[in-house]
C-alpha cells in the first residue's frame, strides 16, 4: 500500500523523490506535514553525499544500522548506484523507479518495524 502511495505522491502530487518516501511512510515516525515539506531539500541529488533522495529518506525512516546497510546494498544493486548523479547518468533507472525501489525495500522491512 505504501509503495503505491509513494508512486502516487511522486507522479500525481509532484512531490520530489525524498518527499514521496517520507509522506508514504509517515506513519512510521509520526511525521508532520512540515517535515514532508522540509524533505524537499533532500531531492534532486541534494541529500547528504549526493545520495538519491528516495534512498536517503528511506534510510532516515529506519532505526537499525543493519537494516540501513541492507537497504543501501539492495537499493544500489537494483538502481545501479546509491548516488543520484550516477543513477541519472546511466539512464537505466528513472527517478520514479528509484522512488518505487526505495518504497518496496522499505515496505519489505515493515514487518520488523510496525
Amino acid at each position: 500500500m505504501s509503495v503505491q502511495a509513494a508512486i502516487h505522491s511522486y507522479t500525481r502530487e509532484k512531490l520530489n523523490c525524498a518527499q514521496s518516501i517520507v509522506k508514504a511512510f509517515r506513519h512510521r515516525k509520526d511525521i508532520t506535514q512540515n517535515e514532508i515539506d522540509a524533505a524537499r531539500a533532500m531531492g534532486g541529488g541534494r541529500a547528504v553525499g549526493g545520495v538519491c533522495g528516495a534512498l536517503h529518506a528511506a534510510l532516515l525512516l529506519l532505526d537499525d544500522d543493519e537494516k540501513r546497510k541492507t537497504l543501501r546494498e539492495s537499493f544500489a544493486k537494483r538502481a545501479g548506484s546509491e548516488q543520484c548523479r550516477e543513477i541519472r547518468s546511466k539512464k537505466a533507472v528513472t527517478c520514479a523507479q528509484c522512488v518505487e525501489i526505495a518504497a518496496e525495500l522499505l515496505e519489505g522491512d515493515s514487518a520488523g518495524n510496525e
